[in-house]
C-alpha cells in the first residue's frame, strides 16, 4: 500500500493478497488466508484474516474487498 501511494501520488492506498483457492494452498498458507495493508498520510498498518475455504473463491474475494474497504473507512 505504501508503494502504491508512492507510485501513484495518491493520499490513500489499499493492498490485498492471499490464497482465494480453490487450489494453491499449503499448510503454511491455507486457502482463505488473506493479507491486507492500508496506507495514508499519517498511518500505515497491515493485518490478516483466515476466512477458510468452505464457501469458495468468489466468497473469499468478495469478503476481502469488503474488509479492505471497511478498514480504509475506519482509517479515514
Amino acid at each position: 500500500a505504501e508503494g502504491a501511494r508512492r507510485c501513484t501520488g495518491a493520499d490513500w492506498a489499499v493492498a490485498v493478497t492471499g490464497i482465494a483457492g480453490p487450489g494453491g494452498g499449503s499448510a503454511e498458507k491455507p486457502v482463505g488466508l488473506v493479507y491486507f495493508a492500508v496506507s495514508g498520510p499519517s498511518v500505515s498498518f497491515s493485518f490478516m484474516r483466515q476466512y477458510g475455504a468452505s464457501r469458495g473463491r468468489e466468497w473469499i474475494r468478495g469478503l476481502s474487498v469488503g474488509d479492505a474497504l471497511d478498514q480504509l473507512r475506519l482509517a479515514l
